[in-house]
């Protein structure tokens, strides 16, 4: 196996292009100490080898997905410059490309009109979500399911807002009879709909939500940071599917480029319907924007400086692969979820062992049969580490017993969480490998029952 490398070629003469921009300048030559450079980044080659192979199909266990490489090339690119997106003053040329790739991520869920921006990771656009629903609905309490990302919490407490989270249906999705039971009780400012959880790939159920916002009057944020890219993809399940056509209807949503956007990390993005929120951005900065009347990113952002190659790098990946329904991107998905049923297929079919239910996505969840929930965790365990012997790569994920009861009846639970096998179908790739990964992960069970 060899790592991609013949496009460093196009580096090189991408360099040369960007130089000519700055050939008016006096000679400037910085010193660089090659010798002892090779020696590091040699040292570096050798400690970076100790790591699994993310990039490779057969690395299928946490979300972990190889940035395209024109998004590599073009981060690396924007690094001799290194431009800062707080202001125009620090990347004139990145902000301008901030701005039109997000527009075309807001334009993927019919939102015309926007206000956003790229931020450091989902943490963060969520942490901003919040923050206006915060200040929109002071003192008031956020909600999210018992599934949703555990950031939400976390921010929750930092905004020193209430939150409460809201039990899942046996398919990990938010219930709505005890979201409802919640909201009957008042003083609700904000619901989370989480769009692909980052543990099963649930897609909570937005009609029905967006019906209880009609009634109840709470703002809506969606946290599609995992599964937002998913609205393109033609093979989703109908309910599923329900759900991303009613997407452009939430007040805020969250996507993350540097899952399925192909991005290096880390590059999430926070996008709002309604651009007049960005009153509540409002500051003073007495050096900031010195030099330009126009409205910089720095001016809707949390965050101060933010890396103008983020913005570089996925202007240069939507370029090259336009965020369409029709187009190669969107197809590349679709062989994602497509994995993702087919290994759901083969092991519902195998005897060996327990599945849950149909991927939504492309997160497949299944554990090694047996008759107690204690030993279920415990060959999960096992599998998990034969596998990675045999170079197939897997994760582990604690799931709820009580999402468990109905799915497997004839299993005796015998603690509050059962340890099962977790598997992110999240390359292209994966679907021309599938036969390869289903031996693999044949010969691992027949190992561990040797």
């Amino acid at each position: 196996m060899k790592l991609e490398t013949n496009s460093l070629s196009l580096l090189t003469e991408a360099l040369e292009r960007m130089e000519h921009g700055f050939a008016h300048l006096p000679d400037f030559h910085p010193a660089t100490d090659t010798h002892s450079m090779r020696r590091v980044l040699l040292e570096v080659a050798e400690r970076m080898q100790d790591n699994y192979p993310y990039f490779h199909p057969l690395y299928a266990g946490q979300m972990l997905k190889p940035p395209h490489p024109i998004a590599r090339l073009a981060y690396m690119l924007s690094m001799w410059i290194n431009p800062n997106n707080h202001a125009l003053d620090g990347g004139r040329a990145s902000s301008q490309m901030e701005k039109e790739a997000v527009a075309e991520i807001a334009h993927m869920f019919g939102w015309e009109t926007h206000l956003g921006h790229l931020a450091a990771g989902g943490t963060m656009a969520n942490l901003e979500a919040l923050w206006v629903s915060g200040k929109l609905n002071p003192g008031k309490t956020i909600l999210a399911s018992t599934q949703a990302h555990y950031t939400h919490s976390r921010i929750s407490e930092v905004l020193q807002l209430p939150f409460e989270a809201i039990p899942c249906d046996h398919r990990a999705r938010m219930d709505i009879a005890a979201l409802e039971e919640r909201l009957r009780k008042g003083d609700v400012g904000t619901v989370v709909a989480t769009i692909g959880t980052t543990g099963t790939g649930a897609v909570d159920p937005l009609p029905e939500i967006l019906e209880l916002r009609d009634k109840y009057g709470f703002r809506l944020h969606a946290d599609a940071a995992y599964g937002g890219y998913f609205v393109l993809v033609d093979n989703l399940a109908a309910r599923t599917r329900a759900a991303y056509n009613r997407l452009g209807e939430v007040d805020s949503l969250v996507v993350d480029p540097h899952k399925h956007g192909l991005q290096p990390y880390g590059c999430g993005c926070i996008l709002f319907r309604d651009p007049s929120v960005g009153v509540l951005y409002k500051h003073d900065s007495p050096y900031t924007y010195f030099s330009s009347s126009k409205l910089h990113l720095g001016e809707i952002s949390l965050e101060c400086s933010r890396a103008g190659a983020s913005a570089v790098a996925l202007w240069a990946t939507q370029r090259l692969l336009p965020m369409t329904r029709e187009g190669e991107f969107a197809r590349g998905l679709a062989s994602c979820h497509e994995a993702a049923l087919r290994l759901y297929t083969q092991l519902h079919n195998d005897s060996r062992f327990l599945t849950m239910y149909h991927p939504e996505l492309d997160i497949v969840i299944f554990a090694p049969r047996a008759e107690k929930s204690s030993d279920i965790s415990r060959l999960s365990a096992e599998l998990f580490e034969v596998a990675a012997s045999h170079d197939l790569h897997l994760a582990l994920f604690s799931y709820p017993s009580v999402l468990l009861r109905d799915t497997w009846p004839q299993i005796a639970f015998d603690g509050d969480v059962v340890e099962c096998l977790r598997s992110c179908l999240m390359k292209p790739e994966h679907l021309e490998w599938n036969d390869q990964i289903w031996k693999l992960l044949m010969d691992s069970a027949d190992a561990l029952n040797r």
